[in-house]
């Protein structure tokens, strides 16, 4: 079989993941243009791969037609919005995922990006070189009402890490379904309540059609004026000209945003001092991208070998998809 790798960049953390394809004799390419596929390129560079390892690019039904030879999409990261889950199953192609790797890496740093936001600490850094010196003083995580929207492996790892190391912060969470294992860290709280209530709102939602432009004008106008905003998850949650818009009016004090709709981003939000932009770095610690790299490249190995994906897309995530198109179509 053939191997296309998509996502880049591959097998430089670690080698491991290039090492098992070279053991089961698999050949492969890694994607030759060395960045972010655009969508037009996404089929040109599958090309006759039976099997990919596949980063964010959008891997639709078309593509599918047009790579008749697919068969197996190994996911690296947790996302699924990037793949046709419905298409993917109508046309026999199995899907899977590396759901863990990347939730430490990115609840540290979702972390962190609350504390820069906070002390202003990106903000200093650009004030000094600008020749400015003027500290102003910021707040604790410890004396802030937090809210959590998105309460799984990433979002339940931030409020662990807040319950946990910030003694008196006071977390508001909002999920579709319950999660008891956080019962006694939050109290669960519709997603007004957190508008109104929170100094920092950190976004930990998969992108569907029911999260798309989640966060938008009309939300923030509810915003406290002193709060501030994360979105780690993925690009499209918050409208970003909505965003910008409310941060140039002063209708938030500030924002951090790791995901973006179209990557590499080159928007409005560029020209902003009050928002940090960071470039989908959520999993790219050295332990997290590896394990991720080696997980998708196993599952590979497994499908080559006829053997069951030890990560499948679970079918849940099916059926949301199937309810999704549904109320689309509907």
């Amino acid at each position: 079989m053939k191997v296309i790798i998509t996502t880049v960049p591959f097998g430089t953390i670690d080698p491991m993941p290039l090492e098992l394809l070279d053991e089961q004799g698999l050949r492969y390419e890694i994607n030759p243009l060395g960045r972010k596929l655009r969508p037009e390129e996404v089929a040109g560079v599958i090309g006759d791969a039976d099997i990919v390892i596949a980063g964010t690019e959008p891997i639709t039904d078309q593509v599918m037609e047009a790579c008749p030879n697919l068969k197996a999409i190994c996911r690296v990261g947790i996302g699924l919005d990037s793949v046709d889950l419905l298409a993917a199953r109508s046309r026999g192609i199995a899907v899977s995922y590396t759901p863990d790797g990347p939730s430490p890496a990115v609840a540290e740093l979702t972390i962190g990006l609350m504390i820069d936001l906070l002390r202003e600490v990106t903000k200093a850094d650009r004030d000094i070189r600008a020749h400015k010196w003027f500290r102003k003083a910021g707040r604790r995580l410890s004396e802030c009402t937090i809210g959590v929207i998105g309460c799984g492996r990433i979002g339940g790892g931030v409020i662990k890490h807040l319950s946990g190391g910030f003694p008196g912060v006071k977390i508001l969470a909002n999920d579709l379904k319950a999660v008891p294992e956080l019962d006694g860290l939050v109290t669960w709280a519709d997603k007004d309540r957190i508008y109104n209530e929170c100094d920092v709102i950190s976004l930990h939602v998969p992108l569907t059609p029911e999260t798309q432009n989640l966060i938008g004008v009309s939300e923030i106008s509810r915003f406290k004026k002193n709060a501030v905003l994360l979105n780690t998850a993925r690009g499209g949650v918050i409208n970003e000209a909505d965003l910008a818009e409310a941060l140039r009016e002063g209708m938030l004090a500030g924002a951090a945003v790791d995901a973006f709709e179209n990557e590499p981003y080159e928007g409005e939000l560029c020209h902003l001092d009050n928002v940090i932009l960071t470039c989908h770095l959520g999993s790219m610690t050295e332990d997290c991208r590896a394990r991720m790299e080696i997980e998708a490249t196993e599952e590979a190995v497994r499908f080559a070998q006829s053997v069951p994906f030890l990560s499948p897309v679970p079918e849940d995530e099916y059926a949301m998809a199937e309810r999704l198109a549904h109320k689309k179509g509907s």
